[in-house]
């Protein structure tokens, strides 16, 4: 499936792209958000922890996914079983950016 970015999901990758510049890790990366299969958003950044990619490559970090009733679930990356996790669903969009942003267990910024 292609990813056509209409106007509503322009604004949620730029939605997506401001929370990112107030997060709590590794700030001084420059992580991306791309269009996911089959639908959503996925942010990538390098691994600067060297944790999951010993050469810094760059990893998944979160699939924000929309549901079909409406509203949003989190995914994190589990890197080891190469599978996506999910964490958290919510109506919004921000109140997900937030648990990203902050990530006290080190679950999306490992």
């Amino acid at each position: 499936m292609t990813h056509k970015p209409s106007g509503m999901a322009s604004l949620d990758r730029k939605r997506i792209e401001k929370a990112l510049k107030d997060r709590v890790r590794y700030k001084y990366v420059h992580p991306e958000v791309l269009p996911a299969e089959p639908a959503g958003w996925r942010i990538v950044s390098p691994c600067c922890s060297r944790n999951v990619d010993p050469d810094g490559g760059v990893i998944d970090i979160a699939w924000i996914e929309p549901l079909a009733e409406g509203g949003w679930r989190l995914h994190a990356r589990d890197h080891k079983a190469q599978a996506w996790i999910a964490q958290q669903d919510s109506p919004r969009i921000d109140a997900l950016l937030e648990v990203v942003k902050t990530d006290p267990q080190r679950v999306f910024w490992p």
